[in-house]
């Protein structure tokens, strides 16, 4: 286990977004947060990042309570890929991507010749080394995503926290996007949350689900266990058909209720 999350709450005032979320991720496995627009997926990805403060509760990184943990540790250990990015500067993919060396630097330090070497490897993690010149501005979406999963591998953290991966994205660069996050989770014993709203997705790319609804986790299970008629109607609010073909499982919306 890389990451416990226990009894976690949050609010923004006194409205509550999440009430007593827990779960546990283990070590070079995909977790997906599962749950319609506005469930508290996003929230819960910056609790556990600590981009914003939990109202109760714990989360345990590596065996270490995290509040006990400064930001640079935190930072060190956690890799996160946001859903939308809009850069200041039309920044070099190279340059972009040594940002993620940031938390291993000093103050006023310069980035190492070591620090572009894992940019430059990063980058190839991903296969986009061929970008690395490029302005990260000119890039499409899909390229985008590539570029911040490999500024998040530059971390060398070995959690990686991906918010909507695919938002925006085609079926192609979608599909692109997941295969290559799961490869790398793989090749690299790393261990990944990532938030979808698409059940399809999440049970071709998961190794569990965690399935959320009215502020809380509802489920946790393998796909299979999760992608069901009755669960997916009940947290979508939709007449929902699940089919297999070919050993897969395909979700489709029948009508609204």
């Amino acid at each position: 286990m890389v990451l416990k999350v226990e009894n976690l709450s949050f609010g923004y005032g006194k409205r509550l977004v999440l009430q007593g979320v827990e779960f546990e991720l283990n070590r070079g496995e995909i977790l997906v947060l599962l749950g319609p627009n506005g469930c508290g997926k996003t929230t819960l990805l910056k609790c556990i990042n600590r981009i914003l403060q939990p109202n109760d509760g714990i989360v345990i990184i590596e065996g270490r309570n995290y509040f006990e943990m400064s930001e640079r540790e935190i930072a060190q250990s956690i890799g996160y890929v946001p859903q939308e990015h809009k850069p200041p500067f039309p920044y070099r993919v190279l340059d972009f991507v040594l940002l993620g060396r940031t938390p291993h630097m000093g103050i006023f330090s310069s980035p190492s010749d070591e620090d572009r070497m894992i940019a430059l490897e990063s980058l190839r993690a991903v296969g986009i080394e061929h970008f690395a010149d490029r302005a990260y501005t000119e890039l499409s979406g899909g390229e985008r995503q590539l570029v911040l999963l490999a500024r998040a591998i530059a971390t060398d953290s070995k959690i990686l926290l991906l918010d909507e991966p695919t938002a925006h994205l085609d079926f192609r660069n979608a599909h692109k996007v997941l295969a290559t996050i799961k490869r790398i989770v793989k090749e690299r014993s790393l261990s990944a949350v990532m938030t979808l709203h698409d059940p399809n997705l999440a049970y071709r790319y998961a190794d569990r689900i965690a399935l959320i609804s009215k502020r809380r986790i509802l489920k946790v299970g393998l796909p299979h266990e999760i992608i069901t008629e009755s669960l997916l109607k009940e947290v979508y609010e939709v007449d929902v058909k699940v089919m297999v073909f070919d050993g897969l499982r395909f979700a489709f919306v029948e009508g609204i209720l």
